[in-house]
């Protein structure tokens, strides 16, 4: 539903740019070190920057840093309950190809390792092996202070400058001051939640999966699960192996299409709860119920910034991170505040690439942006082309596959070359295999010559040395 709206964004015709300023180095804060932060890091300081990464974790990949360590309140309603950052599940795969997933500037190539995953579409652990990989290739660890909770980041606008205060593990308060932020603490850690009637009397438990790790908690349960995305799927099937019976509930799905699931004896697929009664039923939209153990929330995640201080300038509304030019920077705050990593239905890595890269061209004045009023003006007629389309607020970062031509649009920004074929070719093949065969899609792959390509490319691309201010790609 939103691609034809981000396209419209995409075609906004963009005025000319004041000529770049000559090129400047700035002292850059990246808040959080996963696949986003990494990439961050290392394009401004391949820019000239000096660059401080935030990490409260004790190592670097963000949410592909696994734990089997659930929160004290598995729905997430407590504002008080203790966080995990990770909303790893143990058996999760990814459900893109690793060729299409990979940073440009690092392959995300199979490495002659018994010890690692060789498959295409492999295990959480060896994405976070790679970003390890990556994170050492580049240097980047040294840029890291781990064990560091960013508490508050806040404008000193007489200074126009950023101070920030960090909390680190032992206890010890920080505060310093920064030319610019970049925001790159991801987006899976906030759970959102379904709005069900009757839920405060119904008996049951339950659960987001921001807090499901293995299906055996689940056994011989009757389990309602809401959602449709690729983690709900992945899910209702890890635990159909074990739960009595697995009720999935989606927007998606239509009341005709009601029923057994395909492959699955004890799954079966209804439209969205229409409420729930204090004798433990749930009642379907079409009407049929169920008597539940267990309503485990396949629902999403909240954008969530409390560290963040702006005097109301940028805001989270409905999930609606803005306003934003091109989801990056806020116009009156650019480009000393920004954000990597907001756009969700995506190729991440890549994405993130191009952001930072541009972030990093932009601060150092190799990049100009419009003027304050020209992006204003931009972001007002992408958020009235939602509305006219009849697209939620929330599903303002959605882009699905119009991120290559997003992505094209950035590569412009920064004189960078478009998408590759292959890559969209190999998105697009595996989006469609993972509808039509969600068993099996990821092991009967058919798209070897698309590979042979991605191959091709990676033997052009080039590794650059961290302190030339003119690496590309």
């Amino acid at each position: 539903m939103p691609t034809t709206t981000i396209q419209m964004q995409c075609h906004l015709p963009i005025p000319q740019p004041p000529a770049p300023q000559p090129l400047t180095s700035r002292h850059v804060a990246v808040i959080g070190a996963g696949a986003a932060g990494l990439v961050t890091a290392l394009e401004l300081r391949r820019e000239g920057h000096s660059v401080v990464v935030f990490e409260r974790g004790d190592q670097v990949g963000g949410t592909w840093v696994y734990t089997p360590k659930i929160e004290s309140d598995p729905v997430g309603f407590d504002p008080a309950r203790t966080t995990i950052h990770s909303s790893l599940y143990k058996s999760l795969r990814t459900n893109l190809p690793r060729e299409c997933m990979g940073f440009r500037c690092y392959p995300f190539v199979t490495k002659d390792d018994p010890d690692r995953d060789p498959r295409r579409y492999p295990g959480h652990r060896e994405v976070l092996l790679y970003l390890q990989d990556f994170t050492l290739e580049f240097g980047i660890d040294e840029l890291v202070r781990f064990e560091t909770e960013v508490v508050r980041v806040r404008l000193e606008e007489e200074e126009e400058k950023w101070k920030i205060k960090s909390k680190q593990r032992s206890g010890k308060d920080e505060t310093e001051i920064f030319d610019a932020v970049v925001i790159c603490n991801g987006h899976y850690t906030e759970p959102r939640v379904a709005q069900i009637p009757g839920i405060n009397e119904w008996p049951g438990k339950q659960m987001h999966s921001h807090n499901y790790r293995v299906p055996e908690p689940f056994r011989d349960q009757v389990v309602v699960l809401i959602g449709s995305s690729a983690s709900a799927v992945d899910i209702s099937r890890d635990i159909a192996g074990v739960a009595k019976e697995v009720h999935v509930a989606a927007r998606s799905v239509a009341d005709e299409t009601s029923g057994e699931q395909s492959g699955y004896d004890n799954m079966w697929l209804h439209p969205m709860i229409e409420s729930v009664r204090k004798d433990g039923t749930v009642i379907f939209q079409d009407g049929r119920f169920v008597h539940a153990d267990i309503i485990l929330h396949c629902t999403g995640y909240k954008y969530h910034f409390p560290f963040l201080e702006t005097n109301g300038i940028v805001n989270v509304d409905d999930n609606r991170v803005g306003p934003l030019y091109k989801h990056v920077f806020p116009p009156a705050l650019a480009p000393c505040l920004s954000f990597v990593g907001l756009p969700w239905k995506v190729v991440p890595f890549p994405m993130f690439e191009l952001q930072s890269k541009w972030i990093a061209g932009v601060l150092s004045n190799q990049f100009a942006l419009p003027t304050q009023e020209k992006m204003m003006e931009d972001v007002e007629a992408f958020y009235s082309s939602l509305e006219a389309s009849g697209v939620p607020k929330r599903y303002t970062h959605n882009m699905g596959s119009s991120q290559f031509e997003y992505n094209n649009w950035l590569a412009a920004q920064c004189g960078c070359p478009e998408n590759e074929d292959w890559r969209v070719q190999m998105y697009n093949t595996s989006s469609k295999n993972r509808r039509a065969q969600p068993e099996s899609y990821r092991d009967d792959c058919e798209d070897h010559h698309l590979v042979l390509q991605a191959c091709e490319d990676f033997m052009k691309y080039t590794s650059h040395k961290v302190s030339d201010r003119s690496a590309s790609y």
